[in-house]
């Protein structure tokens, strides 16, 4: 296997939860995190709301500093990077937001959104207007929204000018961070298609967080299923789809809605008793213990690894040592 675009080790967010001026605790938002994402291919991350997706993405591109960790990107550490090879990696990697309504500047138009990133970097793209309109046109966008403001636009035309703008910086790497959970659902799948078209267009690597697993199978042809701030099993999407090492991937796979009435009712619902520990006040061992109906003794006092099963599996739980 070639090597890898983006390489993240013990990745960490720690967020200080102070009283009286004192940081006492700590939200442990990610909390150690592994992981590698290949040249061309889109990386999926799953998990419920809470578990620290977004924190992770954001964490990823340095939006949100690390608290701990390595990030590799090409073989470089990240982390330390002079100002100038800073600012080429911002250029070169890019997010979408979950909120199109709060990522666009309403008193810029269309042509000034996009335009903006290319203006600040120097980039030379020609003809400004004729560059921006080409950018429209691939969102599925017209020249005549070029003047435009974005209260002008709905929800889904939005996320489209969003897309647009990451794009105008020829990025190698994107993080699209839910980007159809706050849209209609008539317009999500036009989203979800031309996102893909635009990956296989363009040759993108990129990360597709999201809480929706139908979504992400559909997005991703590697997913990473995230638990209070851990990556507890990674595989490609066919795989997992097909079979479930970790005792919570296969009670979150287990509720995905079947549209066939007999299916449903012949297939085995997992629930799963309790609710997932405070990020703050995390239990000693493997912080699905308290849930699990596997847990061991040893689960109580030692946390699990991610370790690999096979070339396209990983797996932190102690089932599997």
């Amino acid at each position: 296997m070639s090597e890898p675009l983006l390489s993240i080790r013990n990745l960490k967010k720690y967020f200080p939860v102070r009283r009286f001026l004192l940081a006492k605790d700590y939200v442990k938002a990610v909390d150690g995190v592994s992981f590698d994402i290949y040249e061309g291919e889109m990386f999926g991350v799953v998990g419920e709301s809470g578990c620290g997706k977004t924190t992770l993405g954001r964490t990823v591109l340095l939006l949100t500093p690390p608290t701990a960790g390595e990030i590799y990107y090409r073989g470089e550490d990240v982390l330390k990077y002079d100002n100038k090879k800073m600012i080429e990696f911002r250029r070169k990697t890019q997010i979408v937001f979950q909120d199109p309504y709060s990522s666009l500047d309403p008193r810029q138009t269309i042509f000034d959104v996009i335009i903006e990133g290319p203006r600040y970097h120097g980039i030379d793209v020609g003809d400004p207007e004729e560059f921006v309109i080409s950018l429209l046109r691939k969102v599925g966008l017209e020249e005549y929204h070029l003047y435009r403001y974005p209260h002008e636009f709905s929800g889904g035309q939005k996320q489209r000018i969003a897309i647009a703008r990451a794009l105008a910086m020829n990025p190698e790497f994107v993080v699209f961070d839910e980007p159809t959970s706050a849209l209609d659902v008539s317009v999500q799948a036009s989203i979800l298609n031309m996102i893909k078209q635009l990956q296989k267009e363009l040759g993108l690597t990129g990360m597709f967080i999201s809480h929706d697993l139908a979504v992400v199978k559909f997005m991703s042809q590697r997913i990473g299923v995230m638990y209070v701030g851990k990556i507890v099993e990674i595989g490609d999407s066919d795989e997992l789809f097909k079979e479930q090492l970790h005792p919570y991937t296969r009670a979150l796979f287990s509720s995905i809605p079947i549209p066939n009435p007999q299916k449903t009712r012949l297939r085995k619902k997992i629930i799963i008793r309790g609710e997932p520990p405070s990020p703050i006040h995390l239990p000693k061992g493997c912080r699905f213990y308290p849930r699990c109906p596997y847990a061991m003794p040893i689960c109580k006092v030692e946390e699990p690894d991610l370790i690999e099963i096979n070339a396209n599996r990983h797996v932190a739980c102690w089932l599997y040592r």
